[in-house]
C-alpha cells in the first residue's frame, strides 16, 4: 500500500506543475495533495508543520492567483472597469476558448472594461489590458515556481526514508 501511496502522490505533485498553467487545476494545492499522499505512509512520519506551511503557501497562491491579473491591470492604469473586466474576461475566456481563454479573456475583457469606461482612449485600454496579460503571466510563473518546488519538497522527503520503501 505505501508504495502505490507513493507513486500517486508523485503522480499528484506532477500534476500540480501541469496545474500551475490549466485553470481547472489548481496547480500548488495539488501537489500539497501529493505531499500529504506522501505523509500518509506508514514510511513517512506525519509532519503537521510541514504540512501546514505548505498549505498555507498552495492556498495564498492560489488566492494571489485570481488577484494579480486585476492587480497588473490597475499598475498599468486602469481603473475599476478594466479590473472587472480583466476578472469577467478571465471566466468567460475559459468557459468558451478553453486553456487559450486564460491568456485571452483577461486582455479583452480589461480593453472591453476600460472601453466602456472612457471609449475615447483607445491607448489606455490597450495599456491595461497589457498589464492584465502581465499580471498573468506573473501569476503563473508563481504556481510554477511553487509546483516545482512542492516537486523538490516531495523528493526530498522520500530520499530520506528511500531505504524503507526498497
Amino acid at each position: 500500500m505505501d508504495i502505490f501511496l507513493l507513486f500517486l502522490g508523485f503522480f499528484f505533485v506532477l500534476l500540480g506543475i501541469v496545474g500551475a498553467f490549466l485553470p481547472v487545476l489548481p496547480g500548488p494545492l495539488t501537489g500539497w495533495i501529493g505531499l500529504l499522499i506522501l505523509h500518509l505512509t506508514k514510511i513517512i512520519p506525519m509532519d503537521w508543520t510541514f504540512l501546514g506551511i505548505t498549505l498555507g503557501v498552495a492556498l495564498l497562491i492560489w488566492g494571489l492567483d485570481y488577484v494579480i491579473p486585476a492587480w497588473g491591470t490597475k499598475k498599468f492604469g486602469g481603473s475599476k472597469y478594466g479590473i472587472w473586466g480583466t476578472v469577467f474576461g478571465l471566466i468567460v475566456g475559459i468557459i468558451f476558448l478553453g486553456p487559450l481563454g486564460i491568456i485571452i479573456g483577461p486582455f479583452v475583457g480589461a480593453f472591453a472594461g476600460e472601453m466602456l469606461h472612457d471609449s475615447t482612449d483607445s491607448s489606455k485600454a490597450i495599456k491595461a489590458a497589457f498589464g492584465s496579460f502581465i499580471g498573468f503571466i506573473f501569476s503563473t510563473g508563481l504556481k510554477f515556481m511553487i509546483s516545482i518546488i512542492f516537486v523538490g519538497l516531495y523528493i526530498t522527503k522520500f530520499w530520506e526514508f528511500k531505504d524503507l520503501f526498497f
